[in-house]
């Protein structure tokens, strides 16, 4: 009879030596933590599957979303006058530099007269959904 066998029984278990059930219990230990890894590994390579299969179904849809603007010709263009939406713009970027001015003299305890922000550009969000979400109930707990 095999020593795990013989350790499965109770009454196999107790004429053992003291050796044979360390034996028995290194295997077990052994056993349990390679099933364990296995499972992990496994679920690794689900977990890398599943998101290189997002990454692709997410850059076709936003391959599909953007649409070339048809080109006008210079002599069109200069005969256009200025959209509501680039006024609109204008006026929202002046209000950002506001607020972002105002930030920044409130984090460094300062007046805005002693800061002047001269240049803002937009940094692209990679940040995942879980992350955003978990940052607003962050903040939405502060409140």
């Amino acid at each position: 009879m095999n020593v795990l066998e013989r350790f499965t029984h109770a009454d196999t278990f107790v004429e053992m030596e003291l050796g044979e059930k360390l034996i028995a219990t290194g295997y077990v230990i052994i056993l349990g933590m390679a099933i364990t890894f296995t499972a992990l590994v496994l679920i690794w390579f689900l977990t890398s599957l599943m998101s290189k299969m997002i990454q692709k179904i997410e850059s076709k849809n936003t391959v599909a979303k953007v649409k070339p603007q048809p080109a006008q010709s210079p002599t069109s263009a200069a005969n256009t006058a200025p959209t509501v939406a680039q006024v609109s713009t204008d006026e929202d970027e002046s209000e950002l530099i506001a607020v972002i001015t105002a930030a920044v003299a409130a984090s460094l305890n300062t007046s805005m007269h002693n800061i002047r922000v001269s240049n803002i550009r937009r940094v692209s969000d990679s940040t995942p959904v879980w992350g955003k979400s978990g940052r607003s109930e962050v903040m939405n707990a502060r409140v």
